[in-house]
């Protein structure tokens, strides 16, 4: 069960305490994360002197999600290469799960390439960095993408902005569909959504003010395991719509069908605002202006 008011200091950006064997679960995870990184990262540079393509980042983030505590489950089939997935967002768990599923690519920020270790990580995994205020550089962004589609990867973006609490569904940021105008031969973009449940998603949901150190802590020292489930929806071909703008929305639309179905109740309002695609969060309980509106949820730019 959730501990609210725990998880409401967590929110506000205050260090939650772990109990004596909330500690031990932490230190005992993390031991086993670096295990994995003694054995899979000797694998992946070894493969690399004959083949490229290494399985090994695949294989460590798939293990590291177990260790963690994901008991990942895919609904419907991911397509392996030549794809484009668009997917909602609740935790850094989503990367572990949905590269451990599918060895796909991401696009994140370029902050994380300058974090030690985790930078290192992210380029082992190819993961191409954007940098979401340079709008000089957005041209060079979209080729890095481009090049990544061309090279036969499977590429993933979160459009959403941020991470959300699983019950809620942000307006999609775009501009980094840019890609797809017009879009590399043969690619096809997959919906995907990232379903921990209504429970499991409010409580390890990184939300707020919450510091990735403190949430870290929180999904490492929790008992027990829980599912997570990876619903890889219908492929479009982009080819048939008019620009990203539109992909967005036919991918958002996926999504949203795909999470109502999922928790069995009305979506919920995000909370929080949302800087890089200008969300205002209600206020008092009142919905935003134009919550009704359609033009709500596509990017303005």
């Amino acid at each position: 069960m959730i501990d609210s008011e725990l998880r409401a200091a967590a929110e506000r950006g205050e260090e939650t305490p772990l109990s004596s064997m909330g500690w031990v679960r932490f230190l005992i995870r993390v031991m086993c994360l670096i295990g994995l990184l003694i054995v899979f990262v000797p694998l992946h540079y070894a493969y690399r002197i004959f083949k490229y393509g290494s399985p090994f980042p695949m294989l460590f983030l798939r293990y590291a999600g177990r260790v963690a505590g994901a008991k990942t489950t895919k609904i419907g089939t991911p397509l392996r290469r030549d794809v484009f997935f668009i997917a909602n967002h609740v935790s850094w768990l989503d990367i572990l799960a949905l590269s451990g599923a599918s060895g796909t690519a991401f696009v994140a920020k370029y902050e994380l390439s300058q974090v030690p270790v985790i930078g290192w990580l992210c380029s082992l995994n190819r993961t191409v960095h954007v940098k979401r205020e340079n709008r000089l550089g957005v041209a060079e962004q979209i080729n890095s993408l481009r090049e990544a589609l061309e090279d036969n990867w499977s590429v993933t973006v979160f459009p959403e902005g941020t991470t959300t609490d699983g019950q809620s569904l942000l307006p999609f940021k775009t501009s980094m569909l840019s890609v797809l105008e017009p879009p590399p031969k043969e690619v096809l973009v997959q919906p995907v959504l990232i379903d921990y449940g209504k429970e499991i998603g409010e409580e390890l949901g990184w939300v707020g003010d919450e510091s990735g150190i403190n949430n870290a802590k929180r999904v490492l020292s929790r008992k027990g395991t829980f599912e997570l489930r990876l619903h890889f929806l219908e492929p479009f071909s982009p080819e048939e719509f008019r620009g990203r703008k539109a992909v967005g929305a036919r991918a958002r639309a996926a999504i949203e069908a795909a999470l109502l179905t999922a928790l069995g109740q009305p979506l919920r309002e995000f909370k929080h605002d949302v800087v890089p695609i200008r969300y205002a969060a209600p206020k008092n309980g009142v919905s935003a202006e134009n919550a009704d509106r359609p033009e709500k949820y596509m990017e303005m730019e």
